[in-house]
């Protein structure tokens, strides 16, 4: 869970900022967004760890943004609303929600419901390795590989290579923009552009010392991409 991107999706500015204070205190990152096309258009480019989800949302309320996410795939969803009925509660839960808090909550409690969640939610995908060709990423084991005819080459990557590593091969041939690596894969804030670059170039050496050809590559003016080899 160390550093966990977490998406709240809350037109309250109010709560929006207390969730995000308690939140980035676990040290958790964080994004907001204060309706629902916007919550989906973050969750889709930078693929958070977990997303708190109001219900009554402007421009596409809470119960389809969740049914646009579990269309996108299994990112773990706490549901949060005034409605207190259980038809509410059972409704979420239904949709796919992996637990739901009514207003007004302690937003500890909502820290501690999201730890849960995605202790549950790693441990269920504790043997998800990605691959891509030949390819193989592990995010519990910390582990890259590439198989050539030759045999079995291991990538000596630092963190912050693997970490953009994992997040673009979980989307094999998108074009990802410099910005979004950055959001996605480099919180220290103060990442610009060039540090993007400088990091693409040791990974891509690494990749090519490895077998993996031309596996990343530039995308013109728009940033870089992760693509199969053979």
């Amino acid at each position: 869970m160390d550093n966990a991107l977490i998406l709240i999706i809350e037109d309250e500015p109010e709560i929006s900022e207390i969730l995000e204070r308690y939140f980035e205190r676990e040290g958790f990152r964080v994004v907001s967004a204060g309706d629902g096309e916007t919550g989906l258009s973050h969750h889709q480019r930078l693929r958070p760890d977990l997303v708190v989800l109001d219900v009554n949302l402007p421009r596409m309320d809470g119960y389809g943004v969740l049914a646009a996410i579990r269309q996108r795939g299994d990112t773990p969803v706490i549901m949060a609303t005034a409605l207190a009925d259980d038809l509410d509660k059972l409704q979420a839960l239904r949709g796919g929600a992996d637990d739901y808090v009514v207003k007004p909550f302690n937003p500890l409690e909502v820290v501690a419901r999201a730890k849960a969640v995605l202790r549950r939610t790693t441990a269920s995908s504790a043997n998800k390795v990605i691959r891509v060709g030949g390819l193989s990423v592990d995010p519990i084991a910390f582990i890259a590989t590439v198989e050539t005819p030759a045999g079995r080459n291991i990538l000596q990557l630092t963190r912050t290579e693997f970490r953009i590593l994992e997040y673009m091969a979980a989307s094999p041939n998108r074009a990802f923009e410099r910005g979004e690596i950055v959001d996605a894969c480099l919180p220290e804030g103060d990442a610009l552009d060039r540090t993007v670059d400088s990091h693409m170039s040791k990974l891509r050496r690494k990749l090519e010392l490895a077998g993996a050809g031309s596996l990343l590559s530039g995308v013109r003016g728009v940033g870089y991409r992760l693509g199969d080899f053979s």
